[in-house]
């Protein structure tokens, strides 16, 4: 059985898709660009937009009943490759000690033309 995930604690979707999907214990968010809550993208660079992200994805799994350390799978899409080891370092403050499985690709464009996009895949906690 397929449940939609929905919470105001990250941005709601700005298409017709959810910004998650339960099945069984899995949870599969949707990419998570640097918007608010309120669906401002957020200011500054990488940096500020790479934390937002990650905040997102924190907000869609607590509300699905999961969190960073049930995190199986990860993909970061990214604008610039060269800002690879500045996202690397933030992502490393989020997953210190649970490593999952990553893969990050070089885009060309992001939705709103943001720096960084991420996706997980979870399980509950």
């Amino acid at each position: 059985m397929l449940v939609k995930v929905e919470t105001n604690k990250a941005p709601q979707a700005i298409g017709p898709y959810v910004q998650a999907m339960e099945m069984g214990d899995l949870i599969f968010t949707s990419g998570q660009i640097p918007l608010t809550p309120a669906g401002e993208l957020v200011d500054g660079g990488i940096e500020e937009q790479t934390h937002q992200v990650l905040k997102n994805i924190q907000a869609v799994l607590a509300a699905a009943g999961s969190d960073l350390n049930h995190v199986i799978k990860t993909t970061l899409f990214i604008k610039d490759m060269d800002q690879f080891q500045t996202i690397n370092g933030i992502y490393a403050e989020y997953f210190s000690e649970h490593k999952p499985a990553r893969s990050c690709v070089e885009v060309a464009r992001l939705p709103k033309d943001v720096l960084i996009e991420m996706e997980v895949i979870a399980r509950k906690r």
